[in-house]
């Protein structure tokens, strides 16, 4: 076959038209040979003729899209001084682009012989591998553009593309589960409905299914498990042929956009699939082991671990680097994403040993003019020493605010003591983020999210359910912050039925009039249910997925929740750009924002550190909005009165009277959502909150 030296970039596959350019980075290794697959699995080796600044690479003629490939790598192999290469083992590409089937756990795919661990395993893996597949990079993107929306006008939606359409009956079924029916009208419409913004898409890197869940008959749902972090994950693809995953996931974004939704994905920069030393080799091990991972000082056959899976990746290595910045850049200009959760955050910060937030990853996202424009969301963690970072990301970072989830399940639980704190969540959480010139937007606020209990369960269960799991109840947090509401899990009694869609209630309207940006779990607004099951990453069926049969019985919900998507937009008092100071606008007129008693008096520090404490009302102050619109004109708004009730007994709260209103219309109630055309309630007047309730007033004109 015709070889020319081709380039040593761009890394990977590379179709131009009239051939492809294969290139891929090792330092260690002292040959690299490029197999080639035809449809019945005959492999072509050839060996790529040039090498680069470490990088390896070759041009092959009349090779096009469909061409399924990967390498073997020829180099020491000495585990004890971290070194594993074996050209035995047929390796994926980094950069692959796409990536055909599975793996089987079949011992050819581990270095080493399950009987004698020290013994090198020479047997072919090829049978059992995953191959890398060549895409054609051209898709008519006809007139898409990305929404942008601001972050104080994001309003995110949390899904799995298999769980949350697998079962809609209105989906047609060949397209169930997978991009295409995220992409499907009927789904767009749902969520255009809901009033959602952003999509957050559990990841959809290629990942791996693990050998112990198959074994028992599971499989890694959460697909928190990447190979591949440049190819959609190929199991959501409908059509099943080579590289069309590709096609499918960029129509599925055209679509989105055209409905004015953004695509955020959950991405795992921190690890691989390829777990520690007992693990498969699948790639980046047999690539240059001493450059992708973090191995253990003076112990290099071993793996640094701060994410819990086995591995984590080198940070402080250039080439780890550069793959992952051009992994978040393809994925924003090939693929149109507008943004990435990241996985572990933590974990991508640890350059040496500790969390550095001036590290060369967050360097690199600063001054790059593609990455730095989009959404950059942190899981402010990962399970090593000093992994709790919640506040202290860089600026140009929003953050999962672990601390707000927390925060406001103690207080509508009626844990003592919380008053104080939640005040602070529900107006963005200044004290986190305030003194690093951030915004409110910095925090995404949450109360559910796919790990842990969905909001129907948060209030049904005190305890976790994970039998299914087949962990014996070892693993998901058993500190869940939760209530049951008077008897664990399904019940008929009517008045436990009653507090808990009240306190599904509460939940929803104060996440979504806090300041910060909103995200609900995909499934809350129907109640979806997983059984009392706070761990579901294993369970590919109905405990995870969306039942939208039963949730038709469940759409007062949807329509409540709809409703406060709807107020939080058309309110821009409730999703400010600055935070609030306490004072009034212009040293004139009424505070921002003012704090009450339920008599209709200010609250003092006493009264924030009074224990028994669970009721307070708060005014927001639509005339002193300081930041301008985008155009520069003056914001201004509707003033709003909220009265929170967390307490087991019913109060009476006085409104207060001076300049704050004269009169206040009752915009919504949870302990009586349908209710409609309620009197309004005067200055100085009394109004009863029910016990574990929230009152939304807003200021008549």
């Amino acid at each position: 076959m015709e070889v020319w030296p081709g380039s040593a970039y761009p890394l990977g596959a590379t179709f131009d038209g009239a051939g492809t350019n294969f290139a891929l980075f090792t330092e260690g290794a002292d040959r690299v040979e490029l197999c080639l697959f035809d449809r019945d699995g005959n492999e072509t080796r050839i060996d790529l003729p040039e090498v680069d600044a470490f990088v390896w690479h070759g041009y092959l003629p009349r090779v096009r899209p469909g061409q399924r490939y990967g390498y073997r790598v020829h180099g020491p192999h000495n585990p004890d001084a971290g070194q594993r290469f074996n050209p035995a083992k047929l390796l994926l590409d980094p950069y692959a682009k796409a990536i055909e089937g599975g793996i089987d756990w079949d011992e050819a795919l581990f270095d080493y012989k399950f009987d004698d661990p020290d013994a090198v395993n020479d047997v072919d893996s090829a049978p059992h591998a995953m191959k890398s597949i060549v895409i054609n990079p051209y898709f008519d993107w006809q007139d898409d553009r990305h929404p942008r929306h601001g972050y104080h006008e994001t309003v995110i939606y949390e899904a799995h593309v298999k769980g949350l359409t697998i079962q809609h009956p209105d989906i047609p079924e060949e397209i169930r589960g997978s991009y295409a029916g995220l992409a499907h009208p009927v789904m767009i419409d749902h969520l255009k409905a809901l009033g959602v913004t952003a999509v957050e898409l559990m990841p959809v890197h290629q990942f791996v299914q693990d050998h112990h869940l198959m074994e028992r008959g599971l499989s890694n749902y959460w697909g928190y498990n990447t190979i591949g972090f440049f190819a959609p994950h190929n199991e959501y693809s409908s059509s099943g042929q080579r590289g069309e995953q590709v096609l499918e996931f960029k129509s599925m974004v055209r679509a989105l956009h055209a409905a004015d939704i953004e695509v955020i994905l959950d991405v795992v920069y921190n690890h691989t699939a390829e777990g520690n030393h007992m693990g498969p080799t699948l790639s980046f091990r047999g690539i240059d082991n001493t450059a992708y991972y973090r191995l253990v000082d003076g112990d290099p056959k071993h793996y640094y671990d701060t994410t819990g899976t086995g591995n984590t990746l080198l940070m402080r290595h250039p080439h780890v680097l550069q793959l992952i910045m051009d992994s978040l850049r393809y994925w924003v200009t090939e693929m149109h994403v507008d943004g990435f959760r990241f996985d572990l955050a933590a974990s991508l910060a640890r350059q040496f040993h500790e969390v550095d937030r001036l590290s060369a990853f967050f360097d690199l996202v600063q001054q790059d003019p593609v990455v730095s424009q989009v959404k950059l969301i942190a899981e402010p963690w990962d399970v090593g020493e000093g992994g709790y970072q919640v506040g202290n990301f860089p600026p140009l970072w929003t953050e999962w605010n672990g601390k707000y989830r927390d925060t406001v399940r103690d207080f509508w639980r009626g844990e003592p003591s919380t008053l104080g704190e939640f005040a602070s969540r529900l107006t963005g959480s200044s004290d986190l983020y305030h003194n690093d010139s951030r915004r409110p937007f910095a925090s995404i606020n949450f109360v559910t999210a796919h790990d842990g209990f969905t909001l129907h369960d948060l209030v049904s269960y005190n305890e976790k359910h994970n039998d299914a799991n087949g962990e014996g109840g070892a693993d998901g947090e058993s500190h869940n912050r939760s209530w049951n509401s008077g008897a664990e899990g399904p019940t008929d009694d009517v008045d436990i039925i009653a507090l808990r869609e009240q306190q599904k209630r509460n939940f929803l309207a104060t996440l979504l009039l806090s300041q910060g940006v909103p995200m609900v779990l995909h499934g809350d607004e129907m109640s979806r249910s997983q059984g009392g099951n706070n761990n579901a990453y294993c369970q590919d069926n109905e405990i995870s997925w969306v039942n939208w049969d039963e949730s038709r019985s469940e759409w007062s919900l949807l329509e409540f929740t709809q409703r406060l998507v709807r107020l939080r937009k058309e309110h821009p008092v409730f999703r400010r750009r600055r935070f609030f100071q306490g004072r009034p606008l212009s040293g004139e007129g009424v505070d921002d924002i003012a704090w009450f008693r339920p008599d209709g008096s200010h609250m003092t520090g006493e009264d924030w550190g009074e224990a028994s404490a669970k009721e307070v009302a708060v005014f927001l102050n639509g005339d002193a909005i300081s930041e301008p619109d985008t155009r520069g004109a003056k914001v201004v708004d509707d003033s709003f009165l909220l009265l929170f009730n967390a307490g087991h007994e019913d109060v009476t709260f006085t409104i207060p009277d001076g300049d704050y209103g004269s009169a206040w219309d009752i915009e919504c109630d949870t302990a009586a959502p349908l209710v409609e055309d309620r009197p309004p309630v005067k200055a100085g007047g009394e109004i009863e909150v029910e016990a574990r309730s929230l009152l939304i007033l807003r200021r008549a004109h």
